[in-house]
């Protein structure tokens, strides 16, 4: 036979495939003419192959080896068997074709290992078109006369049977191909082909789609948490407050409150002190509930120094609200920061209760009247800094003796006798000017102490400013440092300074009280940005505190 094409030809047509059951076929004539094999004689054909395979695998080794020697002698054709009852006749194989003309499905030109069937006969192909396409490529398709279960090892030729060319009609035909390997693609028979490539009966793999849905949902989970969090963080402001406004925290009262409560910004308070003070007083439930809602204001807000008449158990916004409101400032109210000295004092006195200030001036003329030291030539030092909420229609002497006597309570409590007033009021005064840090202040006034015991000259650039009338500044100049006339220059004049030079707090007079132990005698604000300052002992330690302190004003020109 001639080479198959290069391409694939179109597959056989088999007319019995699924065909509608055709009328009683008569019995082939004399002509060698066969009608078609239908499925039922087609699976009785396998069944006597079968049985026939098995009786020679019960023959004897020795007689197969013999056998596998010698070639194979041409198959004879079984006689045919009439049925007790009029049906068509029995099925037959190619390979039992009385024909023993040679064919092949390949090239005469190419060797084949297998035995060469008969050639194919008209009654040959008259018996393949009866087959059942489906039994012969796949095993055969159960009917429903006589329905019976084929495995998938019969079907398709395992291991757990023994493999034969005899257990069908239609693979005497075939057998040379499942024989013939060739990987050559002109090579290969149609019906091979189509065999492998084309009909299967087998579930083809099911796909995970699973793992498909499962991808595409985290990703679209994915990009909607970020889409969520990109608006919460933009939107957070607005959010927070809706979320308090619903549900308002645990650590929060609810409401403006009730009573009344006279509540204090000092000078310098900031927002953390403010909720410290506020939660202190009972005026908001907790220190985070106000300082975290401060957080959270846009622009900050900006605390002005004064006395502001609350309530108790308000809500941190309730607060908050009532602080920025100028009507809840209660007036004729002073605040007085730490180390102001008298004059400014009584300038803020001044502004808030309406008092003249020529008034107040007169009325501290005599510091006797209101109980000072002899000592004292004016109210310098005894003027206690704090918030004071005078009352309508005080009178300027009545103004200073509230303050006076608050000094006077403030000696007492830090265990000062009335005798030795004066003393620590002065040294007080200059600690609360040249001390930075709180934690400093038992330090100077050590070094203080240390130099008035040894002798030494206090040597307070303090004292020097005050005496010029600058009581804005520490720093002085060389030529201020060696002017005499100054008595507060305590440069030249030894022991304490003539008298206070500003008005101290608890801070400084408690550490007059009870200064640090140390042998300092030397210290310098290097930063004066932060208040760091340097303690030493020996002359070459402060020249090198110095000189960091001099880069410090050479790195920073601009700083006031």
């Amino acid at each position: 036979m001639a080479q198959n094409p290069p391409e694939r030809p179109e597959p056989p047509a088999f007319p019995a495939v699924n065909r509608p059951p055709s009328p009683p076929q008569t019995p082939a004539t004399d002509s060698g003419e066969r009608p078609p094999m239908t499925r039922r004689e087609a699976r009785a054909a396998r069944e006597a192959q079968q049985r026939k395979a098995e009786e020679s695998q019960a023959q004897p080794e020795q007689a197969q080896s013999a056998a596998s020697q010698q070639p194979e002698p041409q198959r004879q054709e079984p006689e045919r068997q009439e049925p007790s009852a009029p049906a068509p006749g029995a099925p037959v194989s190619a390979a039992q074709s009385p024909s023993a003309t040679p064919w092949s499905l390949f090239d005469d030109s190419t060797p084949i290992s297998s035995p060469i069937p008969p050639q194919e006969t008209p009654a040959d192909r008259a018996a393949l078109a009866g087959l059942d396409f489906d039994a012969v490529i796949t095993g055969p398709i159960a009917h429903v006369e006589e329905p019976e279960t084929v495995s998938v090892a019969a079907r398709h030729g395992s291991d757990d049977q023994t493999p034969s060319h005899h257990d069908h009609p239609a693979r005497t035909i075939f057998g040379v191909l499942e024989e013939t390997e060739d990987d050559s693609a002109q090579d290969e028979h149609p019906l091979v082909w189509r065999q492998q490539n084309y009909l299967s009966h087998d579930e083809p793999p099911k796909k995970r789609r699973w793992v498909k849905r499962l991808i595409v949902t985290i990703v679209v989970l994915g990009i909607l948490g970020g889409m969520a969090g990109a608006a919460y963080a933009i939107f957070q402001p607005q959010i927070a407050k809706v979320q308090n406004a619903l549900f308002p925290p645990e650590n929060d009262y609810k409401g403006t409150g009730t009573g009344e409560v006279m509540f204090t910004i000092k000078s310098g308070d900031d927002g953390s002190t403010i909720s410290e003070n506020l939660a202190k007083a009972g005026v908001v439930k907790t220190y985070d509930a106000f300082y975290s809602l401060l957080l959270r204001q846009k622009p900050d807000v900006e605390f002005q120094p004064g006395v502001f008449k609350l309530a108790k158990q308000m809500s941190a916004a309730a607060a908050l609200a009532a602080l920025k409101d100028p009507s809840s400032r209660v007036e004729n109210t002073a605040v007085i920061p730490e180390g102001t000295p008298e004059k400014d004092i009584l300038q803020t006195v001044s502004d808030a209760t309406k008092i003249p200030l020529a008034d107040l001036q007169s009325a501290a003329a005599n510091p006797a009247a209101y109980g000072l030291p002899a000592e004292a030539k004016s109210l310098e030092g005894f003027l206690f800094p704090a918030t004071y909420t005078f009352a309508p229609g005080t009178t300027a002497q009545q103004a200073i003796k509230t303050m006076v006597d608050r000094m006077f309570q403030a000696l007492d409590e830090a265990g000062v006798a009335p005798q030795n007033r004066w003393n620590t009021v002065v040294l007080a005064s200059v600690v609360q000017r040249e001390a930075g840090l709180k934690d400093d202040y038992p330090k100077v006034a050590r070094v203080f102490l240390n130099r008035l015991a040894q002798g030494w000259d206090l040597q307070s650039d303090a004292t020097v400013a005050y005496g010029t009338g600058h009581t804005d500044r520490v720093e002085t100049t060389d030529a201020e440092r060696e002017d005499a006339t100054n008595p507060y220059n305590t440069y030249v004049h030894p022991g304490l300074p003539v008298g206070p030079i500003s008005n101290p707090g608890d801070l400084a007079i408690n550490a007059v009280q009870h200064p640090a132990d140390g042998s300092w005698m030397y210290f310098v604000t290097w930063n004066l940005q932060t208040g760091e300052t340097i303690f030493s002992t020996t002359q070459a330690e402060h020249e090198a505190a110095v000189e960091k302190w001099q880069q410090w004003m050479r790195d920073n020109p601009n700083y006031e």
